[in-house]
């Protein structure tokens, strides 16, 4: 496992602080860089914050990026579902934000923006969807083990990756440690199982929120014909291929992903049509 920086220029270190959720009674951390119009971040389920640090050099000398990390594993009843994580992201970005912005989620993080654009349009500047469950996603809760063992949890986090010597250094120890807990590994499967039962094929073209779908072109776990289908059903979208990349490419392709970010990014300011490139009115909320 790897345990260099890709690309030292990228890595930014944010502000790190703490918001306490009056509607779940849960702590989440909160981690803060740079100025300008706003970026948040949103984890999957074994995600941290600090998997996005490569990625937000050249985003923070533009935006404030806004960086969420629940205690996922840590909810229990209603909140222990892609609802209860919707309440919960909603009430944290109402509090934290105070003009539209521009989401990027991983994973279940997908799945959120995914659901924020469908109820809550008028919080989103745009979004981008990354290895994003909603439609189809192998997770490995589906045979986790009662007491999931170190080796099990080094396999099954080396299929995140096209290439294995990408995993970071001590994750597959965080992992271990978080699963520890029988209640922890409950909640896990939970989220899993919600996040595979709400599957919103039909949904997708209720979706006017600008969109970008950067994808992995090796992604085992939502693989490339998912992307595919984002990319028919959202009628505002654009699909990107990181090359040689599983379903992380926040931590195997930072740089890259940080481009193809920057260049949907830069459209969206400049009214470029998100499907077909052409300049133009901008066609989200709070467009000028």
């Amino acid at each position: 496992m790897s345990s260099e920086t890709p690309s030292t220029h990228l890595t930014t270190t944010p502000i790190r602080a703490s918001a306490h959720d009056r509607v779940t009674g849960v702590d989440v951390r909160i981690d803060r860089v740079g100025s300008g119009t706003p970026l948040v971040f949103l984890n999957g389920l074994l995600g941290l914050n600090m998997h996005w640090f490569n990625c937000l050099g050249p985003l923070a000398e533009r935006h404030e990026c806004i960086l969420l990390q629940p205690p996922l594993l840590e909810m229990r009843g209603k909140g222990c579902s892609v609802e209860g994580q919707l309440r919960l992201t909603l009430s944290l970005v109402e509090t934290l934000i105070d003009q539209p912005a521009v989401f990027l989620g991983n994973s279940l993080g997908g799945h959120l923006c995914l659901r924020m654009a469908l109820s809550r349009p008028d919080l989103m500047r745009g979004f981008v969807l990354i290895g994003s469950s909603g439609l189809f996603e192998r997770s490995f809760e589906r045979d986790v083990q009662h007491n999931p063992s170190h080796e099990w949890l080094d396999r099954k986090i080396r299929d995140l990756f096209h290439n294995p010597d990408r995993v970071p250094q001590g994750a597959v120890d965080h992992a271990f440690q978080e699963l520890q807990d029988r209640r922890r590994i409950r909640a896990f499967v939970k989220l899993g199982k919600s996040a595979k039962s709400d599957h919103l094929g039909d949904q997708l073209p209720l979706i006017e929120t600008p969109a970008l779908i950067a994808w992995g072109e090796n992604d085992n776990v939502t693989p490339p014909s998912v992307a595919r289908q984002f990319h028919e059903g959202l009628p505002n979208s654009r699909l990107e291929w990181i090359r040689e990349c599983g379903h992380a490419p926040q931590l195997e392709r930072p740089v890259e992903l940080t481009g193809v970010v920057m260049r949907f990014l830069d459209d969206l300011a400049a009214g470029v049509d998100i499907r077909t490139g052409a300049h133009g009115q901008a066609n989200h909320p709070g467009a000028a």
